[in-house]
């Protein structure tokens, strides 16, 4: 994995021309607005190499004591611009072309403790034509921070460390991360829940199991390093999206590839 560095960027759909660069660990989101929302985006990654080439090694992230394991974090804020059903909006990964021949031989032990441990939410297709895996964000994402529209908490030049806070709402949630997830894995509980234009949703998703470095999954339990590039057409592209699946419709697009 020497050979390749890693490049990220973020737009409004799945077209790449949309994209914009994003300058990982400066701590400076970057801004993205479509007909659908109004949103913002900062990408963190442990001991990064990778493009623009002056980009920091490291986030001041990393040391903050809520994430001294982690090895990668994409924040993201947004506005919707109509309302979205809880049911309705997934976050995960997905490709426009099969990646069932390039799947590691232990994929789908991998899967299951990932499904068992971390997202029990998760759902998917590996072996279609047009694979996927998502989860309902509301159950998906690690932190889930709430504030009214237009209340800007910080300078805007600069990226936050966000906290699970969701009682800007009417509506009383579980107040922790982990039983919000929990709440939220009842799919009744996520078609009460609406995404509304009168709030921005700040949200934040990471783990110590993807090492962007390596291209790898280390997930422990036994598991050696899971190596995505040893299965690898030097084209291939991990894609997040946020999407609407009731209409099939993308949101926001984070794309990270490998570049020789």
């Amino acid at each position: 994995y020497e050979q390749y560095i890693l490049k990220v960027t973020a737009g409004p759909t799945y077209d790449t021309s949309t994209h914009t660069s994003v300058p990982v660990n400066t701590e400076k989101p970057i801004s993205i607005s479509s007909e659908h929302l109004d949103a913002k985006v900062t990408v963190r990654i442990k001991d990064y190499r990778g493009l623009p080439k002056d980009s920091p090694s490291t986030s001041p992230y990393f040391s903050h004591p809520s994430h001294p394991y982690d090895r990668y974090s994409i924040s993201f804020s947004f506005t919707p611009k109509s309302p979205i059903s809880g049911a309705d909006l997934v976050f995960g990964n997905d490709f426009d072309h099969p990646i069932r021949d390039r799947l590691p031989p232990l994929f789908d032990k991998a899967f299951g403790i990932v499904k068992w441990w971390i997202d029990p939410g998760l759902e998917g297709d590996v072996y279609g034509d047009e694979p996927y895996l998502y989860g309902a964000l509301l159950s998906s994402i690690n932190v889930l921070n709430i504030s009214a529209s237009g209340e800007d908490k910080k300078d805007e030049e600069e990226s936050e460390i966000f906290a699970e806070d969701t009682s800007a709402l009417e509506q009383n949630l579980p107040a922790t991360s982990a039983a919000r997830q929990k709440h939220f894995l009842t799919p009744a509980n996520r078609t009460a829940f609406e995404f509304t234009p009168g709030h921005t949703y700040n949200c934040d998703f990471f783990n110590p199991y993807l090492d962007f470095n390596e291209f790898a999954l280390k997930l422990g339990y036994g598991l050696p390093p899971i190596s995505i590039l040893g299965h690898w057409d030097g084209k291939e592209a991990l894609r997040y999206v946020l999407k609407n699946r009731a209409t099939g419709t993308e949101l926001l697009v984070i794309i990270f590839t490998l570049v020789p």
